[in-house]
């Protein structure tokens, strides 16, 4: 094979890599898209609206948010700021992908969408994100997620809850596999026991999905820990 041959295909190479690294959790993904769509929709938000915000928002615990806020009668203004509050995350992880992203305003826009928390991780190389891994595990992971939204609003209650087929524990237990990857020193390490450990003491005190903001604090604790 050719130098030029070679580069054309490592591309290629790379999107598949992240679309098999992302493969197995896409059942997951589908039945916890599929919880979305039905609490949106049991929240009135409609049939296209939770679609739209799948496809626009792509941020599980945000949706869910939006859609738990609006069902128990809190405002749009509560349910917004909810959401960005559970998001706060990406701007690291929007900071970290900026470099790798090319070509136009819009083109880097686009694979940016695709940056969540578990294409991000399986996108990580030598210390930086690899594109092309990235984008293939956020195709695979949005459409699935985006799939199991659409199942969720037009099947409804007949697909049943998803905890009853222990799916609800899948992502816990992804998002620890995706943690020992990274860490490879004594910084990350005392990173995530701080994160866990202000994560499970604030799990009582605030409402579901905060304790995980909060969490980050962890890495500053580490930033006085000799790498």
């Amino acid at each position: 094979m050719t130098d030029g041959a070679a580069i054309r295909h490592l591309p290629r190479e790379g999107l598949v890599a992240g679309m098999r690294a992302v493969l197995p959790i896409a059942i997951a993904v589908v039945a916890f898209g599929a919880s979305y769509g039905i609490l949106a929709r049991d929240a009135g938000m409609g049939t296209v609206a939770p679609i739209v915000m799948s496809l626009t928002t792509f941020a599980g615990s945000a949706q869910f948010a939006v859609a738990s806020v609006m069902e128990s009668g809190g405002a749009v203004a509560a349910a917004i700021a909810a959401a960005v509050m559970l998001n706060l995350r990406y701007l690291a992880v929007g900071t970290s992908v900026a470099p790798s992203l090319t070509g136009g305003k819009l083109r880097r826009l686009a694979v940016a969408q695709l940056a969540v928390d578990e294409s991000w991780a399986v996108a990580q190389s030598e210390g930086r994100v690899d594109r092309d891994r990235l984008i293939g595990a956020g195709l695979v992971l949005m459409t699935a997620w985006c799939a199991g939204t659409v199942l969720g609003v037009v099947g409804g209650g007949a697909l049943g809850d998803p905890a009853d087929y222990g799916l609800d524990a899948m992502f816990p237990a992804l998002f620890l596999a995706l943690l020992v990857g990274q860490l490879d020193g004594r910084r990350a390490r005392v990173a995530a026991l701080a994160g866990g450990v202000i994560a499970l003491a604030l799990t009582p005190l605030l409402p579901p999905g905060l304790p995980i903001v909060a969490a980050a604090a962890g890495a500053v604790v580490a930033l006085g820990v000799r790498a």
